[in-house]
């Protein structure tokens, strides 16, 4: 899996859980989504997100272009 795939996932991921946590906990937990799109809107324009370091580390495989 690439690093873009699995930033995708990781953040589809973050998303559900905290409408979760939300429903089933307290309304706060949206903070933590609100954070998880502010941090997907910057990477679309910066190309940079802290998790893609993380996932490099694990070994998610990086892009390349055509």
């Amino acid at each position: 899996m690439t690093v873009n795939a699995g930033l995708r996932m990781l953040a589809g991921f973050f998303v559900l859980l905290t409408v979760v946590l939300a429903y089933a906990h307290h309304e706060a937990w949206l903070l933590f989504t609100a954070f998880v799109g502010l941090n997907l809107l910057q990477s679309a324009f910066s190309g940079w997100c802290p998790a893609m370091a993380v996932l490099r580390k694990l070994g998610f495989k990086q892009e390349r272009p055509v």
